[in-house]
C-alpha cells in the first residue's frame, strides 16, 4: 500500500488490487501518470476531483482518507 499526501486527505494506492482498467489516468490524466516516478501526483486536482474519480475506481485500488484536522 501507498499513501500519496494532498493538502487534508492522502490518496491511497493498493498495487495488488489494480486491474489497470484505466479510469484514473483517463479521468484525471494530470494526477496518473503511469510512466512517471510518482506515478500519483494529487497536488493536481482539488480534493473534489480525487474523491470523485478515486470512487469510480472498479477494482477497489484506490481509496483515500481524509486528514484528521480536515474534519
Amino acid at each position: 500500500m501507498k499513501e500519496y499526501e494532498h493538502q487534508d486527505l492522502f490518496v491511497i494506492w493498493k498495487p495488488e488490487l489494480c486491474e489497470h482498467a484505466k479510469v484514473c489516468w483517463q479521468t484525471l490524466p494530470l494526477v496518473y501518470r503511469p510512466k512517471e516516478r510518482p506515478w500519483i501526483r494529487p497536488e493536481f486536482a482539488t480534493k473534489e476531483e480525487l474523491i470523485d474519480q478515486i470512487n469510480k475506481c472498479p477494482s477497489g485500488a484506490l481509496s483515500y482518507r481524509l486528514k484528521e484536522d480536515s474534519q
